[in-house]
């Protein structure tokens, strides 16, 4: 058995064909990241749904920094109980790939940048505490924007929350340092909460939850929250002028007559100027298959 295995990454993440770093996780393009930046939590959350990707959010967590987004690939580890036969095996393990201090440190060592830490501590806060100020200073300064998702504790947060280069989403607060558990795995799928994460999946905290975009869908999903978002700004200019009622809007696909309105929008005015260069071929293709009139509103 080996921690962060190379070949085991490669293996759960067949569907990305792209770059990959080196160990093993895709290597999402940093224009994708600065994408995301823009974008809200609906827009990137929708085009991930209705593929059926339906565990991929988890809003029941605290926020470091109130308002700070927290965007990167993720770097996953899982966590249990201490048993003291296992844990002198897995630690072993460890010690024998040349790793030094405790579990959580070892994955912090092996960050770079835009990395983001995703933690299953099975919700344990009480001697929990998966980052300190010491740890989340190491964070800040080995992914120069990224962070941590935590689901377990932290401690330090006074020292944590002066260090603004870092965003943690965590469960809860306690000042006991962390102790009795161990590691089970290390790039390995990884639960928070009613979520899954896979290494290498861009991370997309904002808006008091955090998302999981798998990674061979992120240049999709930038595309298609671009495209919800220039629609709302094109629907809403419509519903205010009387052209449609929210009804129509609403529609899970648009007809060709509201498609070429949108089109003539996007070239005309200033608002569209960063959405031409979208390709809406799909959504004609959708108009053209017949009637759009079910409501997706909810969406």
């Amino acid at each position: 058995m080996y921690f962060n295995c190379k070949e085991d990454i490669i293996t759960i993440t067949p569907q990305w064909t792209g770059e990959r770093l080196e160990d093993g996780r895709p290597k999402v393009e940093e224009k994708y990241l600065k994408a995301l930046e823009g974008m809200t939590l609906e827009e990137v959350w929708k085009p991930i749904f209705v593929k059926g990707y339906e565990s991929q959010f988890e809003g029941e967590l605290r926020t470091l920094h109130d308002g700070k987004k927290l965007i990167g690939r993720a770097v996953t580890c899982v966590f249990a109980p201490t048993r003291p036969d296992l844990h002198e095996t897995m630690f072993g393990f460890g010690v024998k790939e040349g790793r030094r201090g405790n579990y959580n440190q070892w994955v912090v060592d092996a960050l770079g940048e835009d990395d983001v830490v995703v933690a299953d501590m099975y919700g344990k806060i009480y001697k929990g505490t998966f980052l300190g100020g010491n740890l989340a200073t190491a964070v800040a300064a080995r992914t120069k924007r990224g962070g941590a998702v935590i689901w377990g504790g932290v401690r330090d947060l006074e020292q944590m929350k002066a260090i603004e280069d870092v965003q943690v989403f965590y469960r809860g607060i306690d000042p006991t340092p962390i102790r009795d558990f161990l590691m089970l795995g290390f790039n390995t799928p990884c639960r928070i909460g009613k979520a899954i994460c896979l290494p290498g999946d861009v991370v997309f905290g904002a808006g008091g939850g955090v998302l999981f975009i798998p990674s061979h869908l992120v240049a999709e999903v930038v595309d298609g929250a671009a495209k919800t978002h220039i629609k709302d700004i094109f629907g809403f200019e419509m519903i205010t002028r009387n052209v449609f009622t929210t009804a129509q809007i609403d529609r899970a696909a648009w007809t060709e007559d509201m498609l070429d309105l949108l089109a003539n929008f996007i070239a005309d005015d200033e608002r569209g100027r960063e959405y031409r260069n979208l390709d809406w071929s799909g959504e004609y293709e959708e108009a053209r298959k017949g009637d759009p009139g079910e409501s997706q509103s909810a969406l």
